[in-house]
């Protein structure tokens, strides 16, 4: 897999951790070794700019995500193709705060925002309930699956 990170934010950022977690889920929903994935962090300004231009929504938003080659999962049979599969573009500092709400660190929080992005990446979504029980049970599986594979290397 090709994974790039670029931390634009001011905030530090676990970067080898959101590789691992990303290439974890990217094998988790069989997506070619060939794939390329861009995740970028941001500051609050630029968040809302892109917040604003792509989802015609104010102020700053958690994570986007911007597909390109239009990938989907693949199976253990057969892997997506080769292909771009697009930007995650992530705000820490509302990972912040969504992380002090929900009680638990802004790793984790950035952890679940960087697997959501890759889901919507993937063509999931969640505007219709069958369609947020599936996305949030994969995205949750992946959680799980990686939080377990931390465990044992460490």
């Amino acid at each position: 897999m090709s994974i790039e990170i670029n931390n634009e934010s001011a905030i530090p950022v676990d970067e080898a951790a959101l590789l691992r977690l990303a290439a974890f889920a990217l094998d988790a929903m069989h997506v070619h070794a060939d794939a390329e994935l861009a995740i970028v962090l941001v500051d609050e300004g630029a968040m809302e700019q892109l917040h604003v231009q792509w989802m015609d929504e104010p102020g700053p938003t958690d994570v986007l995500s911007f597909p390109m080659d239009e990938l989907r999962p693949g199976t253990a049979e057969a892997e997506t193709p080769p292909g771009l599969l697009g930007d995650i573009v992530l705000c820490p500092q509302v990972a912040q705060e969504q992380a002090v709400t929900a009680g638990h660190s802004t790793l984790d929080e950035l952890l679940l925002l960087t697997t959501h992005g890759v889901l919507h990446l993937l063509g999931f979504d969640h505007a219709e309930p069958d369609e947020e029980k599936e996305m949030f049970g994969i995205q949750r599986e992946i959680l799980i699956g990686f939080a377990m594979q931390e465990r044992r290397a460490n």
